[in-house]
């Protein structure tokens, strides 16, 4: 071994030794026993345009609000997969489930066109020390045909048992969850 080869070796083996360890959550799916409710859509198709959240809740990091308010995150504890996309596959998949209706995020992956477009902007999406997930916002449902859209505003809480970011976790998919029933309930009707 040549005294370079050593030298990067050395220092490679230094700065693995310094990196953190990075743990990511991922959303629980609902258990197969857990059925999604049957609701009615008039609508065959549809797509779902990618979520839009906000800056903090965008990123990779748990965003979580402390007791002054603020917005703050720990860099080592992150979501599994990123959270805008994440959501969307989540509602594409709650909304086809609970509709039976043929369901895709976008890109429309099918030759016709969807008979409508779902598209969300979620205002505020985290926990905050009082023992809360909050997620709120805008939806908007688009029919292919311009006539009869619908939208709506959401404010959903779910109360986060225990502590930690698997308990964050499991409130997210919690509150999602009910935001897809209250678009399929109020807004694909």
């Amino acid at each position: 071994m040549t005294l370079r080869a050593a030298i990067l070796l050395t220092f490679t083996a230094a700065l693995a030794g310094c990196g953190g360890t990075t743990t990511r959550y991922a959303v629980p799916s609902p258990l197969a026993e857990e059925a999604a409710p049957r609701i009615a859509s008039k609508y065959g198709s549809l797509e779902i345009r990618e979520i839009s959240l906000p800056t903090y809740a965008a990123s990779e990091e748990i965003a979580t609000r402390d007791a002054d308010g603020a917005i703050v995150s720990e860099k080592t504890l992150l979501w599994a997969d990123e959270p805008s996309r994440a959501i969307t596959l989540e509602l594409s998949r709650l909304l086809g489930q609970m509709t039976r209706a043929q369901v895709a995020a976008e890109p429309w992956p099918f030759l016709d066109r969807a008979a409508a477009q779902v598209d969300v902007r979620v205002e505020e999406m985290l926990a905050d020390v009082i023992g809360g997930f909050q997620l709120s916002g805008h939806y908007y449902v688009a029919p292919d045909s311009g006539i009869g859209g619908r939208s709506g505003l959401f404010s959903i809480t779910v109360p986060i048992v225990g502590e930690g970011a698997r308990v964050i976790a499991a409130a997210r998919g919690v509150a999602v969850r009910q935001l897809a029933e209250q678009i399929a309930r109020e807004g694909l009707r």
